[in-house]
């Protein structure tokens, strides 16, 4: 299996922690880790900067599907960011737990 990174951002950290604490709960994550950022994006039109919270997710690969449907189901935006990136690299032993905490 390999692991992943899947990243969202969100505008709070109510929605932050909730979405964090069910992806955890339901295993589609082995963690998830929030920090607080900057944004500057444009939007319908108009260069925009909010506060928002970043919510990065530990899964594997094979598990992206559901994770991204479920970050879906409960997004407040209209268009969410959601994006992996494959963790070349990883210690092999915390890959160990990524996987054992993100099965069935």
């Amino acid at each position: 299996m390999t692991p992943i990174a899947v990243v969202t951002t969100v505008g709070s950290r109510e929605e932050a922690r909730a979405m964090g604490r069910a992806m955890v709960e339901r295993r589609l994550a082995a963690c998830a880790q929030i920090a607080a950022i900057d944004s500057y994006y444009e939007w319908e039109g108009v260069v925009r900067e909010d506060a928002e919270y970043r919510v990065t997710f530990k899964t594997v690969a094979e598990r992206y599907a559901g994770l991204e449907e479920a970050i879906r189901a409960m997004h407040s935006y209209e268009l969410p960011a959601i994006h992996a990136v494959a963790l070349e690299r990883c210690y092999a032993p915390y890959a160990a737990w990524i996987e054992h905490n993100t099965s069935g």
